[in-house]
């Protein structure tokens, strides 16, 4: 085959002319940054090593070892809240989980295997700071300004496209708490966490009652001799999500490597159940009514103490806040050696917590479980071409097109970025998802004389507007103080209107009337020479649109739709169900939870 390339350091003009000497879709080389080599870089390090040719990719990661926030994350009780065998890449199984729900220290090391098993560790840059990066009208790309972190210096690497996979949850911060720099116990963030620390027997102070705390707590409590939990708003703590925790015996590991078809069903029973959960973040649905009269009724069961109830129960609906399987919390805040201090934190002193109520708390430790930069901002300064800055843009809202870009700045690409469907339903399905239309715009990248690709400020405007009607009917636009909005009363940023399926199915096709593009010389240069990719190939079948039947795949959204999620070929679907109740249909009953 007489590959035709477009070489490396062509500039953008000179690779317009240079496609006329050659075939239709000529190669660009494509020079990509990539910030993060978390789950996202990840995955797209792997997506463009199988796809792609005439390309170099770099990863910076921050960290010293790759998996994200899994590396990161090592507090006590540390787990993901979706069931493991789910939290893996719908290609990608794990044999060997321990259990039902997977602690941090596994899911770091399945991502960690991933980057091994498939070589990704030679695009990346570990202890490598992205800093800044600053548009070059010259060459249409991105100046990044790298710090080493080892070596404490500084680099610049330019690219044509830049990929933000640093994620959102993982640039953890302090309470905004006056004093805390005063305190002389032992500072902890959970994510930030500090092994050498021995709770043992100590009294430990505790802020906080989002995810991580609420994971914290049952940890702990056995422990110490005293946690003081500092609360100032209440929450809705869920049942486990259709799965109990289930340590898998060796022979049920042994099953899924070894009964063929086994594992991909149990994995399928399950991401059906998370995929039919979306009912109950729609205001004032059945769904939603029986789910908050049922998990009202368990949190009164659990807390048995009239004081904690009426503090501790929302009066906002079910999913305004992220749900957390609470398993012992709700226990754990009963316990002799537990007292919980409602209210607001004045200060840190010295000592401990000074509280509204007018008391100091002294404590050993103190644990801030108090979450993250959720703001979206880029963590560097990200200089478009008009000279503005991403932070400054998004600074009161930020607004994306589909979660992925913003407008004014092209060739920038982001991975769950604002109203990506973080918590509507499984979160990797929707990564991949963002993956593939990324893939989709880098081949037009390469095999045209694209020169630039951005969405357009009218595209965005219009889904913004349509993301804000949908919110007025969904439980996140209640008024609870939620990471998926920057004010109790605020738009939603974090979420998508919709499920994890509904974005799946609206990433399939790239609407390139959202874009704007410009292109190096005439935007038909791609055309080249005249003649095909196909007859330049000796070992192509040059006939090989001549066949005995018509065997056309779908040609229409509906029909793709119903080809790819293989309609017809479920009897019933079960969602995940959290009212208590059991689902029925045609008088049959369905059980709750997927079992082995």
């Amino acid at each position: 085959m007489a590959d035709f390339i477009i070489p490396t350091n062509t500039s953008p003009d000179a690779h317009a002319q240079r496609r006329l000497e050659g075939p239709i879709h000529a190669e660009r080389h494509v020079n990509i940054v990539c910030v993060g080599a978390g789950a996202s870089g990840l995955l797209m390090a792997y997506k463009l090593q199988k796809h792609f040719s005439n390309y170099s990719l770099t990863v910076y990661e921050k960290n010293p070892e790759v998996s994200g926030t899994w590396f990161e994350n090592r507090y006590p009780g540390c787990a993901c809240d979706v069931p493991s065998h789910n939290y893996t890449w719908s290609f990608e199984p794990k044999l060997d989980w321990s259990g039902v729900y997977a602690s941090s220290k596994e899911i770091y090391k399945y991502f960690d295997d991933f980057s091994k098993k498939y070589n990704l560790k030679e695009y990346i840059k570990t202890e490598h700071q992205v800093v800044g990066a600053y548009w070059d009208d010259g060459t249409s790309g991105y100046n990044v300004k790298i710090k080493d972190i080892k070596a404490g210096t500084e680099i610049t690497h330019h690219c044509d496209i830049l990929i933000n996979a640093s994620g959102i949850l993982n640039n953890w911060m302090w309470p905004a708490i006056p004093g805390l720099d005063k305190y002389k116990g032992t500072l902890l963030h959970t994510a930030n966490w500090d092994d050498s620390v021995d709770l043992r027997g100590k009294h430990v102070g505790l802020i906080g009652n989002g995810s991580s705390g609420i994971q914290v707590l049952p940890k702990i409590q056995p422990i110490t001799s005293k946690v003081t939990t500092f609360i100032r708003e209440p929450t809705w703590v869920s049942p486990v999500q259709g799965l109990e925790q289930h340590i898998y015996s060796t022979q049920e590991q042994r099953d899924f490597a070894n009964k063929p078809g086994l594992l991909t069903e149990y994995r399928k029973g399950i991401e059906r159940g998370l995929n039919g959960q979306f009912g109950i973040f729609l205001r004032d649905t059945k769904p939603n009514n029986d789910t908050h009269d049922y998990m009202m009724a368990q949190m009164k069961e659990k807390l048995q103490n009239q004081y904690l109830e009426e503090r501790l129960i929302p009066q906002w609906s079910v999913g305004c806040r992220r749900l957390t399987p609470g398993v012992g919390y709700l226990e754990s805040l009963g316990k002799d050696n537990v007292e919980v201090v409602y209210g607001e934190i004045n200060s840190i002193t010295e000592k401990g917590c000074l509280c509204d109520n007018g008391k100091e708390y002294p404590v050993d430790v103190l644990i801030c479980a108090t979450g993250f930069n959720t703001t979206f901002k880029p963590r560097f300064p990200l200089i478009g071409p008009n000279g503005t800055n991403l932070q400054d843009q998004w600074k009161e809202e930020a607004q994306s097109y589909l979660g992925m870009a913003a407008d004014g700045f092209p060739n920038y690409m982001i991975f769950l970025g604002p109203n990506s469907p973080i918590g509507n339903g499984p979160v990797l399905s929707a990564i991949e998802a963002q993956a593939d239309y990324m893939l989709q715009l880098i081949d037009r990248f390469q095999t045209r004389n694209v020169r630039t690709f951005a969405p357009t400020k009218e595209a965005i405007t219009d889904f913004i507007a349509h993301k804000d009607r949908f919110m007025t009917k969904s439980v996140w636009a209640d008024p609870c103080r939620s990471w998926y909005k920057n004010r109790p009363d605020g738009p939603i940023t974090a979420l998508w209107p919709g499920s994890t399926l509904h974005y799946i199915e609206a990433l399939r096709d790239v609407r390139i009337e959202d874009w704007d593009i410009k292109y190096s010389g005439n935007r038909f240069a791609w055309l080249g020479n005249g003649y095909s990719q196909t007859e330049l190939d000796p070992t192509a079948d040059w006939g090989y649109y001549i066949r005995e039947v018509d065997d056309d795949g779908p040609a229409t959204t509906g029909g793709k739709r119903r080809l790819i999620s293989k309609s017809g070929t479920v009897e019933s679907n079960v969602g995940i169900d959290f009212s208590g109740k059991t689902a029925t249909k045609d008088g049959e009953e369905r059980p709750r939870e997927f079992r082995l």
